[in-house]
């Protein structure tokens, strides 16, 4: 199993392709005008120790702590696993690949996918951040191959928190 992380995946969603991916879903009219106005002509600003920056338009992301921030951001990356062999899992910005290995072969079908992957992240301006992307090998005739994305090694976990659950690769419960 590999536990992708999106960087800054709610901040970085792009605007145009994500109009662009709704007119694709068959939104249009109103609704659609809806989104984009929700979405466009926003600004921000910071305060630090009581200082304000000046205002900055915001021409990407979904707004967090919203219902639709979420339902927007899986709609963006709902093609992600297009042409992907192995399982794909998808909520909110938490994603995991992940498949039953037996041989060297099905070691590069995953490999193939992650490319597909990063291939996917630079098309669509939604890039990972590969620090936090962890392999877990799971089961004792697992090959425990290593895996890169975009040219660099993924760490190997042997438990690793996922949506406030830890899960280890012996699958044994925690106490």
């Amino acid at each position: 199993m590999i536990f992708l992380d999106f960087a800054k995946a709610f901040d970085k969603v792009p605007h145009q392709r994500l109009l662009c991916k709704l007119r694709a879903h068959g939104i249009h009219g109103k609704i659609l005008q809806w989104i984009s106005a929700w979405l466009m002509n926003r600004r921000q600003r910071v305060c630090l120790l009581g200082e304000l920056s000046g205002w900055l338009d915001v021409t990407s992301g979904v707004p967090q702590g919203s219902v639709l921030g979420p339902v927007l951001f899986l709609i963006f990356i709902n093609d992600l696993d297009c042409g992907i062999a192995n399982w794909i899992l998808k909520f909110a910005d938490d994603t995991k690949i992940y498949g039953c290995l037996k041989d060297p072969i099905d070691c590069d079908t995953l490999q193939d996918d992650l490319d597909l992957l990063c291939t996917w992240s630079n098309e669509w301006q939604m890039q990972f951040n590969i620090d936090k992307c962890k392999v877990m090998h799971i089961g004792k005739k697992n090959p425990l191959c290593k895996y890169k994305m975009n040219g660099s090694k993924l760490e190997e976990v042997t438990i690793e928190k996922d949506l406030g659950v830890y899960i280890s690769n012996d699958a044994k419960p925690s106490v």
